[in-house]
């Protein structure tokens, strides 16, 4: 049995990973979005007053700035393509999946400890709401029909106490 109490729905079984699952690829889009706007905006003032860091270039602190904003987007549309997946089969992802998925949830935690401080509580809470919802995503139970297979034996795990 898991150590995961889970959520019924008649003679449905679990209900929690595949809703949970699809909001979380939700907010992560959004995320990657709202990603490549702030970084879009913070380049443009940074091209547009030239600004200097240490005498760096202005057009090098940019580019780099746009490039950031890119790979984080790229990051977390990677993380919402996992969810995806992972709400169409309701099994858990495998081994790189659940890799991008722990990297994704310890980012948001340490992104939201400094966003308290530097932004606001606000920003905290969105933070840590997508903590949650990976977090959730990655230790919620599945269909009991469908079940999680061991994604290096590819069998079911073993039902403890029993």
């Amino acid at each position: 049995m898991s150590s995961v109490l889970a959520v019924t729905a008649g003679e449905g079984g679990a209900v929690i990973r595949r809703p949970v699952a699809w909001v979380a690829a939700i907010v992560l889009l959004v995320e990657a979005v709202g990603s490549v706007f702030v970084n879009g905006v913070l380049a443009t003032v940074v091209h547009n007053q030239r600004m200097s860091l240490a005498g760096l270039d202005p057009d090098a602190m940019s580019a780099g700035t746009w490039a950031m904003g890119g790979v984080t987007a790229l990051f977390l549309v990677l993380c919402a393509v996992t969810m995806v997946r992972t709400a169409l089969t309701n099994r858990a992802p495998g081994r790189f999946g659940r890799i991008l998925l722990i990297t994704c949830a310890v980012v948001h935690g340490v992104l939201g400890a400094l966003t308290v401080g530097l932004v606001g509580w606000t920003a905290f809470l969105f933070m840590m709401v997508v903590l949650g919802l990976v977090v959730l995503v990655l230790v919620g139970p599945s269909d009991p029909e469908i079940g999680d297979r061991d994604p290096v034996l590819g069998q079911q795990p073993t039902q403890q106490g029993q």
